[in-house]
């Protein structure tokens, strides 16, 4: 077959326009990759040589009402490792060991930090000292993917005196991260756990910075400085709270080592908490970068429980401080005026049924009022008048003053009060039986014993009500608009014979012992029974000055006797803020 000298042409060009479309199309994509995308695959490069080193952000810093520092930040040294895989890290970390002792628990950490997230540095040792830092700078050479970098530690200057408020930052576990990703949370970031910080992590956190380091195609650092701008840390906000430090330092120094208990002063207008303590305490900086093993067993074995914060946690029967409570109910019911006497006089005891309910004073009262039944604590008075109220409007009043709500403070991990519902046949069937309760339940519920437990702050805040108009102001430990609540459906007349008769409590009754030169000091005492091979609880809750109240303090002391102990120390802490606020009046307005 022979070809024209046409068709050689023809397919000479067809031959020529194909090569021409192919190197147009190469020209094209290295166009496209050298100029349009040079960028792109520069910063891809740089990506394979340059890794990324959290810089943590520096936590705000919380301050007192006075500007007097509750936690702060202070220098500190961070040690991780960069690593390819999870058996290099490994075999990275048996070297390291050989130079500074870990425990296979340790080890483990460590591993389990990398694989929540393998592209960055997994962190060693979160708080690294000083002596630690210059060991493993001499052994740089031999750890060849090793990061140490300067950062900000957590630090309580005040350490246990604050622990019940404050509480403690941590890293973050796996439970906490699944949570939290997606607030841009990463593995190996400390957060607040407890307290304040857990409480305002949003606002504590700050933004996390970047430092970029260079490394080789074995992962080994080559350069630390300046491979990359470094992106810089963003500093949270100071956090400013409404907590007094010099009265928090001195009811911690009231109880001291021996006393165990929980303690709690509100400005009973606003609700801000001035002062809140729990007995025993622990030390939160202790708790920085990895509480030591030794320290947690110690704390989880001590049978005082102090990890329990037992101003807000810890849930105890009230006594006779509910009493109060109790007198409001009648009063609101028109039961019972002040005025009032009862049937049966006190005798040291009441028989009810086939029991005999018995007065914490064995002589006896004799014929009282009820405002004299509430100055000095007559069980006798009050099995009466809960008979009275009836067991059903004694649980519904109860329930309307808050007994079974908490008070709202800002701090996690706040116990709801036990109390009865409504109906109360119900509540009582469901716990006893149909023929486990009679009427007899309300001569315990109404001295606050029974199936009545409450925290120490829901009775300062029940308190906070009395001390002004029938509102109860809601705690508040950082600063914030103020929240009430209506509890007491009071006339002005019934809430000044109330106060009158807590202040009768002091100067007349069963804190006698209590009072204040030249201030009158309102409130009850409490002393709840908490089991047969315990002792009782020893409680106050009052305020002061009577007539226009600054303060409220509730002091609840666990197996401390009786109230008038707990009386004492809530007198003095009482004492102690009036006047160091009065200097600090005079020193502000002058002569």
């Amino acid at each position: 077959m022979s070809y024209q000298p046409n068709d050689v042409q023809r397919r000479g060009r067809i031959a020529t326009g194909l090569l021409f479309v192919v190197f147009l199309f190469l020209i094209g994509s290295f166009f496209r990759t050298q100029i349009l995308q040079h960028s792109q695959y520069t910063l891809q490069s740089e990506e394979n040589r340059l890794r990324e080193v959290p810089v943590p952000a520096p936590r705000g810093i919380i301050y007192d009402r006075r500007g007097a520092v509750i936690a702060e930040n202070v220098p500190g040294y961070s040690v991780s490792l960069l690593s390819p895989r999870e058996d290099s890290l490994h075999a990275a970390l048996r070297r390291l060991s050989g130079t500074v002792p870990m425990s296979e628990e340790q080890v483990d950490a460590v591993l389990r930090r990398y694989r929540r997230n393998p592209n960055r540095p997994a962190v060693i040792f979160p708080d690294a000292s000083f002596d630690l830092v210059s060991v493993l700078e001499e052994h740089r050479v031999e750890l060849p993917g090793l990061i140490i970098q300067a950062t900000s530690r957590r630090h309580y200057p005040d350490g246990p005196a604050v622990a019940a408020l404050v509480g403690y930052t941590g890293e973050i576990n796996e439970i906490e991260l699944g949570a939290l990703a997606v607030q841009g949370y990463k593995a190996g970031q400390q957060i607040g756990k407890a307290g304040i910080e857990k409480q305002y992590e949003k606002r504590l956190r700050g933004r996390e910075g970047v430092r970029f380091v260079e490394v080789d195609a074995r992962n080994r650092v080559v350069r630390e400085a300046g491979a990359r701008q470094d992106i810089s840390p963003d500093p949270a906000q100071p956090l400013y709270t409404n907590i007094d430090l010099d009265l928090q330092k001195f009811i911690v120094g009231i109880f001291g080592d021996s006393l165990q208990g929980g303690a709690v002063a509100l400005e009973p207008r606003t609700g801000e908490v001035l002062a809140l303590h729990s007995a025993p305490s622990y030390d939160p900086n202790r708790f920085i970068g990895g509480i030591p093993l030794e320290y947690w067993l110690q704390l989880q074995s001590d049978p005082r429980r102090p990890l329990l914060n037992k101003a807000i946690q810890g849930m105890y029967p009230p006594g006779s401080t509910w009493k109060l409570a109790s007198a409001v109910i009648a009063l609101q019911e028109g039961v019972a005026k002040l005025s009032d006497y009862m049937p049966t006089p006190c005798t040291g005891g009441m028989q009810f049924g086939n029991r005999y309910f018995k007065c914490h004073d064995k002589r006896g009262h004799g014929s009282i009022t009820l405002g004299e039944a509430i100055e000095k604590s007559c069980d006798v008075y009050f099995y009466q008048l809960g008979l009275k109220i009836g067991l059903s409007r004694l649980v519904a009043g109860g329930i309307a003053l808050g007994s079974r709500e908490r008070s709202g403070i800002d701090l996690p991990a706040e116990s709801r009060p036990l109390f009865p519902t409504t109906p109360v046949a119900d509540y009582y069937n469901r716990k006893f039986g149909v023929r486990g309760w009679n009427q007899s339940n309300s001569l315990n519920l109404v001295i606050g014993q029974g199936e009545n437990a409450q925290t120490v702050v829901n009775m300062a805040r029940l308190y906070t009500a009395l001390a002004t108009d029938g509102d109860a102001a809601q705690p508040s430990v950082v600063r914030s608009t103020p929240h009430h609540t209506r509890l007491y459906q009071l006339d002005s007349a019934q809430l000044a014979g109330v106060r009158g008769a807590l202040a009768g409590v002091v100067s007349r009754g069963t804190a006698a012992a209590s009072r204040i030169q030249g201030i009158v000091l309102a409130g009850k005492t409490g002393t709840a029974q908490s089991g047969p091979k315990t002792g009782d609880h020893a409680w106050f809750v009052g305020f002061a000055p009577a007539d226009d109240p600054k303060i409220v303090v509730a002091v609840m002391l666990e197996f401390g006797g009786h109230g008038t102990r707990a009386a004492r120390i809530a007198s003095k802490i009482i004492e102690h803020y009036l006047k160091v606020s009065a200097q600090q009046f005079l020193q502000t307005e002058g002569p």
